[in-house]
């Protein structure tokens, strides 16, 4: 008796007309047959896969979850965070107005008419100690901000040329602070050794002086010389060693990444790797510092100024026009109040939108 061996379950007979379909019907649990072209087809239940270049699938719940930007740059982020950010906005929103009217203050004072020094003997009461006439300090057409008492100087004019001065002071000094401060901390933290030991000695040193006993003592001996180019120069000598110690932990922590032995291996120099390497990995953490020390530079320059050792008469300072208005906040407070709102809104703007910048591109330097 002759018996047929059975086909197996992957193989099916030959059909009258050729080879048959792949086999639909599998056991339960097998795997699913190839679609067309390759690609295997889903399992059964399972959601579609998403074409390349569909948008992204909804959530569980409905929402769309954004694709992550790839390679985002520091200035990317800020931007992207900036704009999140309304707070933040304003402040910008000041910091760009308060930079336009300092860097425009001879045509804006000439709009109004007037220049920082002339005198309006017309809008002061000369029989009350020439106190501004009207009310508000004098405020009119003619003079936007009032004037000054006595004198009847316009103090529109006299705060634009202010900002002009201070914020002139405050970003020649934030510039050599930055400078000096990242070029002594990447070479400390890069060479180490004796270099490392000589330049935080320095740093040690100098933030150890009493810097503002020091500032007061050389401004006040300083007689024939250029006030703003001296007092750039001394508030920029005793801030550096701040950057200095921010950009020397950086670059410790950045000397021995792999991309930077690569280079050092593939032949590049010193110079070469501190300014391919070390310096783009640094420069977050510095504009994040940069933007917080502008405020404390008005700050210093304005209480310069206000003790005396500052810039002087005839050239207009927010800090001198205060220390000026203190004799006449009882009879003009309007003297007194618009110059420290000018020097208030400035201080703000910039902390505030240091303080984002910081949380930004140094988060690990934000935290507590």
């Amino acid at each position: 008796m002759t018996t047929t061996a059975p086909v197996p379950e992957d193989r099916a007979p030959l059909g009258p007309d050729g080879p048959p379909a792949p086999n639909a019907a599998r056991a339960s649990g097998g795997a699913p047959a190839p679609a067309p072209g390759g690609a295997p087809a889903p399992a059964p239940g399972s959601a579609p896969a998403p074409a390349p270049g569909s948008a992204p699938a909804p959530a569980p719940g409905g929402a769309v979850r954004p694709a992550a930007a790839p390679g985002s740059s520091p200035w990317q982020l800020a931007r992207r965070e900036l704009r999140r950010r309304p707070a933040v906005r304003v402040s910008l929103g000041v910091v760009v107005l308060f930079v336009l009217m300092a860097v425009t203050a001879p045509w804006l004072g000439a709009l109004g008419g007037w220049s920082p020094d002339e005198f309006d003997k017309t809008a002061i009461d000369p029989y009350l100690g020439g106190q501004p006439l009207g009310t508000l300090g004098g405020i009119s057409p003619e003079h936007w901000l009032g004037v000054e008492p006595v004198t009847g100087r316009d103090l529109f004019a006299r705060v634009i040329n202010g900002a002009q001065v201070s914020l002139l002071i405050a970003f020649a000094a934030t510039a050599i602070v930055v400078v000096a401060g990242t070029a002594a901390g990447i070479a400390a933290g890069y060479f180490g050794g004796r270099t490392d030991t000589v330049l935080s000695r320095l740093m040690d040193l100098t933030m150890s002086f009493p810097s503002l006993i020091f500032m007061i003592a050389m401004l006040s001996v300083a007689k024939d010389v250029n006030r703003i180019v001296l007092m750039t120069t001394v508030i920029g000598v005793f801030g550096w060693p701040g950057v200095a110690r921010v950009v020397r932990g950086q670059t410790l922590s950045l000397k021995h990444r792999e991309y930077v032995d690569a280079a050092r291996v593939g032949g590049s120099g010193p110079w070469r790797i501190l300014t391919r390497e070390i310096l783009p990995g640094v420069s977050g953490p510095v504009i994040a510092y940069t933007t917080l020390l502008i405020p404390g530079m008005i700050s210093t320059e304005a209480a310069l100024s206000y003790l005396g050792v500052g810039v002087r008469p005839p050239t207009p300072s927010w800090g001198q026009m205060i220390a000026e208005s203190v004799a006449y906040y009882e009879t003009d407070p309007m003297y007194f109040v618009i110059p420290s709102v000018f020097l208030f809104l400035a201080v703000l703007a910039f902390t505030l939108l240091g303080d984002a910048l910081r949380d930004i591109l140094d988060p690990r330097g934000g935290r507590s």
